[in-house]
This record gives structure tokens, C-alpha cells and sequence, in this order.
């Protein structure tokens, strides 16, 4: 199977990575064999604890992180902007020189961002203004006001995103057949309903 790896840091916001791990790590119903293998990546391999109050003991602290990932997905939280988050940059980067897709969403994608990472990408985050006070961003004519930016393998969104977030680090993937992609994104964006109107089958 295929890994992918979510980084969550201390206080990660746990509605962002809900949807599309679960996505991901769910069994096909053709029969079959299962693609992908969900992981957790943090600092350390101690318990951390989301804004919603749920603690997780991570699969990997950075320095034991497999090399063989398909895909490296960074959740925001409110530990970011802290010191000890630069030491997530190696494992982006080495994301990055292997192809691997790079999804950052909300304040993820400032991380990146303020890394210089987006420089010459489309993207999106929170705010382009506090890009802007970061000396080593210069993507300004590459930032798109979008809920989620897919660039090639590097996909940006912003926190209010988390279904096309999923559906375009998904469709980055090449994850699923696209229809299957897009049915998904219109069961949970329109509710049950309204997506069995465009997708009655």
C-alpha cells in the first residue's frame, strides 16, 4: 500500500484532516485491494492533543518518518508559528524532491508560504496579507482568492476548505476515478439531497 503521511502538531485542527483520511483509508467496495495507508506524522512519537480536545499518539516523530510516501499532507492548528515547527521544512522538502503530492491547509499554508515554498506556484492560504510580512515570500501574483489551489503536486487552502481540500489533494493523487472524486466532494459540500440530484445513479 501506498503511505500517507498527515503531520499534526499540538493543538492541529482535527476537522481538516477528518474527511480526506478517512477517504483514503477506506476499503473499496469492488473488491479490490485497499491503496492507501493512512499515518500520522508529529514532532515527537508523544500524544498530542487537537483543538477539539482529542489526543492522538502519532505513528512517527520526524526523525523515524518512512521514505516511501505517496503523499504528505501538513494540517493546520495553532502550533505553526512556533519555533519547533521549523523542523517539519526537512520533510517538506524532501516531499518535494521526490514528487510526492505536498497538501497544506490553513495555517499550514502560511507555513509553507512563509518558507518560500509557494513562491512560484498557484496557491491560496488564509490571508495573502500576512504572506505579504514574511521576508522569504514573493508568491503574491501566484496567490489565487480560492477556497483550495492545486499546482501540479503542491495543493493550498485555506481552513473553512476541508472538502476541496480533499477533493484536490485527492484529485493531485490521482487517488480515484475522477467521477468518484467529485461525487464524494458533492455528498459532503451539498449535503446527501442535493448530491443525489447531480449524481442519481
Amino acid at each position: 500500500m501506498e503511505k500517507v503521511l498527515f503531520v499534526l502538531l499540538e493543538e492541529f485542527a482535527d476537522w481538516e484532516l477528518a474527511s480526506l483520511a478517512a477517504a483514503l483509508n477506506e476499503e473499496p467496495e469492488n473488491g479490490q485491494a485497499k491503496r492507501y495507508l493512512v499515518e500520522t506524522v508529529s514532532l515527537k512519537k508523544e500524544p498530542i492533543k487537537s483543538i477539539g480536545g482529542i489526543t492522538v499518539l502519532p505513528d512517527y516523530a520526524l526523525n523515524e518518518v518512512p521514505t516511501d510516501f505517496s503523499a504528505l499532507i501538513l494540517i493546520g492548528g495553532n502550533s505553526w508559528r512556533k519555533k519547533e515547527s521549523e523542523d517539519v521544512m526537512e520533510l517538506v522538502h524532501y516531499a518535494i524532491s521526490r514528487n510526492a503530492v505536498l497538501g497544506a491547509i490553513c495555517d499550514a499554508a502560511y507555513f509553507i508560504g512563509s518558507h518560500g515554498i509557494l513562491n512560484e506556484v498557484k496557491h491560496t492560504a488564509n490571508f495573502l496579507e500576512e504572506l505579504q510580512e514574511v521576508p522569504l515570500y514573493t508568491g503574491e501574483k501566484y496567490f489565487e482568492a480560492k477556497q483550495a489551489v492545486r499546482d501540479g503536486s503542491i495543493v493550498t487552502a485555506n481552513g473553512s476548505a476541508i472538502f476541496e481540500f480533499g477533493k484536490e489533494v485527492m484529485l493531485a493523487m490521482d487517488a480515484f476515478p475522477k467521477a468518484e472524486i467529485l461525487e464524494w466532494y458533492d455528498f459532503f459540500k451539498l449535503g446527501y439531497y442535493e448530491a443525489k440530484k447531480k449524481h442519481p445513479s
